[in-house]
């Protein structure tokens, strides 16, 4: 092939390589193609804020320490990447969670105390339904003369079988001093009651 006919080839392929250039130029540097290209980059960035703020606002609610919650937010700054990361690392629980929890913890450990009775001698650990206590053998209940169930000491009938309680067995002041220190052995903030001076009859 001369010099000419190669000359004359690639005059030919030049020219629709041109036109397909100019018409990618064209495209690209048309207003419809300019006005997606800037709504994309603005969705883009407000998408990108909007999981910097959930990331603040979510850390707030998980995390105790403003420092970390400050490094959060840091994280979550990251474009698209810091909010995945936050996600996989920050505390399963929100503080009004944990907060929640130790409440009822607290409510259960204080009902679970109220609900254990002690002996008012040794201050041994006994069951409700215990007639004496099984360290000092202290009598704790009167046992019903009916159905042999154990009686608390002010009770004047029995629940269990509806038998009267004979009055003429039950000491209330004793009674009622024994209740008091079943009290405050279960709640420390309720004070002993103090034994009654002897009552002296008037003449």
């Amino acid at each position: 092939m001369s010099v000419g006919g190669v000359g004359n080839f690639f005059a030919v392929l030049e020219v629709p390589l041109f036109s397909s250039f100019t018409t990618l130029h064209d495209l690209l540097h048309s207003t419809g193609f300019v006005v997606a290209r800037d709504v994309a980059l603005v969705f883009a960035v407000v998408f990108w804020l909007g999981l910097a703020y959930w990331a603040h606002r979510d850390a707030r609610r998980r995390i105790g320490d403003p420092f970390l919650v400050f490094f959060a937010t840091l994280v979550g700054l990251v474009p698209y990447l810091g909010p995945v990361v936050y996600l996989l690392f920050r505390p399963s629980e929100t503080l009004d969670d944990v907060r929640s929890r130790r409440v009822e913890l607290q409510a259960l450990e204080q009902q679970l105390a109220r609900s254990q009775t002690a002996c008012p001698v040794c201050s041994s650990w006994v069951e409700p339904d215990f007639v004496a206590c099984p360290v000092c053998t202290t009598m704790l209940r009167q046992p019903c003369a009916a159905c042999k169930a154990p009686l608390e000491p002010l009770w004047q009938i029995c629940p269990y079988c509806a038998a009267p309680v004979e009055p003429s067995g039950v000491d209330l002041d004793a009674a009622l001093t024994a209740e008091a220190k079943t009290i405050a052995l279960v709640d420390d903030t309720i004070p002993l009651v103090s034994h009654s001076e002897p009552r002296t009859v008037d003449a």
